[in-house]
This record gives structure tokens, sequence and C-alpha cells, in this order.
């Protein structure tokens, strides 16, 4: 005697059920099965699709003006690396001095050694000082390695004492 498995038992369920049913209850269940087939198919299918391709057509002039974008500064890079460097003049006491003097900074004390400079300055404006290092970094490539400002009573002033080292001349 064989056992009918799960599947036999569902499939011969939905045979019985089948044939009891007249033509026109068949007719209205496999009009019913195929809208649900259909719109499952929809659902799972076509709509996402569709949603990622208008997503893709959205993007697409977005990515192109970046490529543009892109080569163009690919383009200015490769001009630029063809271009030889400036070469930056050595740290000197007049350049520090006369940089401070055209930012109208007080210079209390400048010290040179090597690559490094120590700067100290008295009762001066604290934008000016950021300023003056701002042109210092961009122009002669001085960076602060330490920086000690004190605020004085007066808005805006300060006294400042500060490590700067040059760069881009080994």
């Amino acid at each position: 005697m064989k056992l009918p498995s799960p599947a036999n038992r569902s499939l011969h369920a939905l045979s019985e059920f089948w044939k009891a049913r007249n033509h026109r209850e068949r007719v209205m269940l496999s009009a019913a099965v195929a809208a649900v087939t259909l719109s499952l198919l929809y659902a799972l299918l076509i709509d996402p699709a569709m949603a990622g391709r208008r997503q893709l057509d959205n993007d697409l002039p977005v990515l192109r003006q970046q490529v543009a974008q892109l080569q163009a500064m690919s383009k200015q890079a490769a001009d630029l690396a063809s271009k030889p460097v400036p070469a930056i003049a050595a740290m000197s006491r007049e350049m520090i001095t006369s940089a401070l003097a055209r930012k109208s900074l007080k210079l209390q004390s400048l010290l040179l050694t090597g690559d490094y400079a120590k700067v100290q300055l008295a009762d001066v404006s604290f934008a000016n000082t950021l300023s003056w290092l701002d042109e210092m970094q961009r122009t002669a490539l001085l960076f602060v390695v330490d920086a000690n400002i004190v605020a004085l009573n007066q808005p805006d002033r300060v006294d400042v004492t500060l490590t700067l080292r040059q760069t881009g001349n080994e």
C-alpha cells in the first residue's frame, strides 16, 4: 500500500474542487487566477524595472555633467603637471618682516633657525594675524608648528607667539 504524499493529496483535493465547479465558475476562477498572476508579475518584475529605468533617466544628465567636470579637471591637472613648479623663496627675516608690515602687525621678536622661525607679536589684531598666516601659508609655504595666543582686554587684540616651519624646500 502506497501512502499519498502531501503534494499528491493537495493536487487530489484541488482536482476534486475543480470537478465540483460548473463551467461558469471554472471560467470565473480561471480569470481571477490570471488577474492575480498578472498583478503579481507586474508588482514583482515590471514595476521595479520601470521605476529603475525612470531613476536612471533622471540620473543620467547629472552623471554626464559630472563626467564633463571630471574630464575638465583632469585636463587642468595634466596642464598643471606639465608646468614647472615655481621656486619658493627661502624663509628670511626680510620676507617675514615685510609681510607683517603689510598687515600692520607689530613684531616684538623674530628668531630664525633653519626651516623654523619663532615669531612674537605684541598687542596685534587677531584678524590681521590670521590673514597674515593665510598669506604666508599660500605664498611661502610656512605652516604653524606651535602657537600660543593670549587674548587681551580689548576686542580683537592678542599677544601671539608662533613657531613656523617652511616646507617644500627640501
